[in-house]
């Protein structure tokens, strides 16, 4: 069975016989497959009253188990300082987040799960997971595990380590 990429292919390999396409197939396919998803996983967040990056920030805190700061939480979820600030300030209006102080650095400040913000975070990532699972359906285990596996040896190879 072909991919939309195998159609890509197939026209560069007209237009320029010269080039070695593999790697153009392999990224291609990563970020196609990554758009996929991410349209899935919107549309369940989307189902339980979230954007995906709320998702993010709520379940980085809950699977910490205690208060970040904010420089923690940003460096978790991979934005600005600033970005995260206007995230932060949207949640604490929601009410599923808090600020509040950190004991002795009268600068510093950790951000915590509210209870409505932990049980609706509780209640989603059960649904997540299951929603993960089917995203990846197609693939048995044994596939899953080598899939998983070549993933991550590309991530380490990109630098995302910690």
């Amino acid at each position: 069975m072909r991919d939309a990429v195998d159609d890509f292919l197939d026209q560069w390999a007209v237009q320029r016989t010269d080039l070695d396409l593999d790697a153009m197939g392999a990224v291609g396919r990563i970020l196609r497959l990554s758009r996929l998803v991410n349209t899935h996983l919107k549309d369940y967040f989307a189902h339980h009253g979230l954007e995906t990056w709320e998702f993010d920030v709520l379940a980085t805190l809950r699977r910490s188990g205690r208060p970040l700061t904010a420089k923690s939480l940003a460096d978790s979820v991979m934005i600005s300082s600033a970005a995260l600030t206007n995230r932060v300030d949207r949640l604490v209006t929601r009410g599923l987040v808090a600020r509040e102080s950190v004991p002795g650095d009268r600068r510093s400040l950790h951000v915590t799960l509210t209870e409505a913000g932990r049980e609706l975070v509780d209640v989603t990532v059960e649904g997540h997971v299951r929603n993960q699972r089917k995203l990846l359906s197609a693939l048995d285990e044994t596939d899953r595990e080598e899939f998983t596996r070549m993933l991550r040896t590309l991530l380490i190879s990109l630098g995302d380590t910690h």
